[in-house]
């Protein structure tokens, strides 16, 4: 929602949002692990739970037996494809009932509990839904993905809705509350998650229980980049609060900017690592298992959610795990109001949003319509000397044209990973998410490029450019030389994917 300049402002917030400034290991467990804090940023504001309660022991023991290579390095179910005949054979019971248990004294949810139980039991869907299409590639590689299942039982379905229900996601894997971020433990607890070597992931479908693996690097780069974004919510939070607040001084919002682009500088430094981490050739066996059903061949009539609310009868469409689903660049593209082309393919991006966890839909709906409602990008693109004098407005615009690159680099990174790890390795045209494989990536990366090009002109460091050779404004001339170059390099890469593809 936009507001507009005569719409009633926003409640302060420290009303919506009470503990975000709150020490993260305080809150308690009847809070949604993934409250947004200060402190732990867009990760889990306490460490995921490891193992679920006893009840669920049966649960816990198939997916222990579960992936491609276990624990231990020996064989699991889907090596030899037994998951899905075991879970057929009625050898998982449903356990819903169980999930009542999870009410703590004074009737509230254990809700660190229940998370954990949602992570589990879409690691299991995913996998008994997507099992046949594994096998289709095991002992055909270049015949397709073939077809997963249709019918999801309901000792599988019913569970994992229930669990879905109470945290407001859609019950199928996403990045945040199964795949990624609730999916990390810690060797050394005090330590925490800023050091790669100390995080493990809990599930995996391949061989991500051996941390040195492809699909665990996968995984523990993301962690460990989020691990970073504390600050980067702290900066936009006092933007907006000295943008809001006209006594404050022009330098908070000079030192806002500072510390946003201080993170962004570590988090994209931990996602270059990725590459390191995480082999491109081996990404397109454990992304088997993390397609959604929206838009996937592999599942033309949806599937069935068995002993649910949806009834036995109609087909359900959910997208799948994507890394587009984290809140990192969305939180920039709120903060600084970048605007997003009206097409199919940003309709995509909002359809997105519901598979986020709730704290951090609730959040990033916050600082969207915060930005509005203050205008950041008009107090930071001003090109007169409205903080005091044009010097001042000029190291804002540049301050806001960097963060800007920032986003820029971040989706130009992105997009490097699709091409070497997705495009080059395999032709199934869709992302996990269901999106467009070559065109939705550029659909947002020349959204901020074309903001760029505006701010540079009309903020007037288009011309202080021409007219000064201060280090800073050839800082800015390079960003928007770069800016030039890759625009037409995306351009090429685009059209040539596309006619390779036969993608209109």
């Amino acid at each position: 929602m936009t507001y507009l300049t005569d719409s009633p402002p926003l409640p302060p917030l420290s009303a919506l949002f009470p503990d975000v400034r709150s020490d993260a290991t305080s809150l308690p467990r009847s809070t949604d692990p993934f409250t947004v804090t200060t402190a732990t940023g867009f990760l889990p504001c306490r460490t995921p739970l490891l193992r679920l309660p006893a009840q669920f022991d049966a649960l816990s023991a198939i997916l222990d037996d579960m992936p491609i290579v276990k624990a231990d390095g020996s064989p699991g179910l889907l090596a030899t494809f037994k998951l899905g005949p075991l879970i057929d054979s009625g050898a998982l019971l449903d356990l819903t009932s169980y999930i009542e248990d999870l009410k703590t004294e004074n009737g509230n949810v254990d809700l660190d509990a229940i998370t954990a139980i949602f992570r589990d039991y879409s690691f299991l869907a995913s996998a008994y839904l997507l099992e046949p299409c594994w096998e289709s590639r095991s002992k055909a590689p270049d015949a397709g993905m073939g077809l997963g299942r249709a019918v999801l039982p309901a000792c599988i379905a019913s569970p994992l809705v229930n669990a879905a229900d109470i945290l407001d996601i859609p019950p199928f894997m996403s990045y945040a509350a199964s795949y990624a971020l609730y999916n990390y433990s810690l060797v050394n607890p005090n330590l925490g998650a800023s050091v790669y070597e100390n995080l493990r992931l809990i599930r995996a479908f391949e061989q991500g229980l051996n941390a040195v693996s492809s699909e665990a690097g996968f995984i523990l780069t993301h962690i460990h980049m989020v691990q970073e974004t504390g600050p980067l919510i702290s900066g936009a939070l006092d933007l907006l609060s000295t943008i809001e607040d006209s006594s404050k001084d022009f330098s908070a919002a000079i030192e806002a900017f500072r510390t946003m682009l201080s993170a962004m500088q570590r988090i994209e430094a931990h996602m270059e690592l990725m590459w390191s981490h995480s082999a491109p050739k081996d990404y397109t066996t454990y992304r088997t298992f993390i397609f959604g059903i929206t838009s996937q061949s592999m599942f033309p009539n949806g599937v069935i959610y068995q002993g649910t609310r949806y009834g036995d009868s109609k087909p359900l469409y959910f997208r799948g795990e994507s890394g587009a689903n984290d809140s990192i660049i969305p939180l920039l593209d709120h903060l600084l109001e970048i605007p997003m082309l009206k097409n199919p393919l940003t309709e995509i991006l909002v359809d997105f949003r519901s598979y986020r966890p709730k704290p951090h839909r609730d959040f990033l709906a916050w600082v969207m319509s915060k930005s509005a409602e203050v205008g950041v990008k008009d107090y930071c693109t001003h090109p007169l000397s409205a903080h005091g004098s044009e010097e001042n407005a000029l190291l804002l615009s540049t301050l806001y044209l960097k963060l800007l690159d920032h986003v820029r680099s971040f989706r130009w990174r992105h997009w490097l990973f699709a091409r070497e790890y997705i495009i080059k390795w395999t032709s199934h045209p869709t992302a996990t998410g269901g999106s467009p494989i070559v065109t939705w990536l550029p659909n947002q990366l020349l959204a901020v490029m074309d903001l760029m090009r505006e701010v540079f002109v009309d903020s007037g460091l288009a011309k202080a450019v021409e007219q000064d050779v201060k280090q800073e404004f050839k800082v800015v001339k390079e960003i928007m030389d770069n800016v030039v170059i890759q625009q037409d390099k995306l351009d090429k890469e685009v059209r040539k994917y596309c006619c390779e593809r036969g993608v209109q």
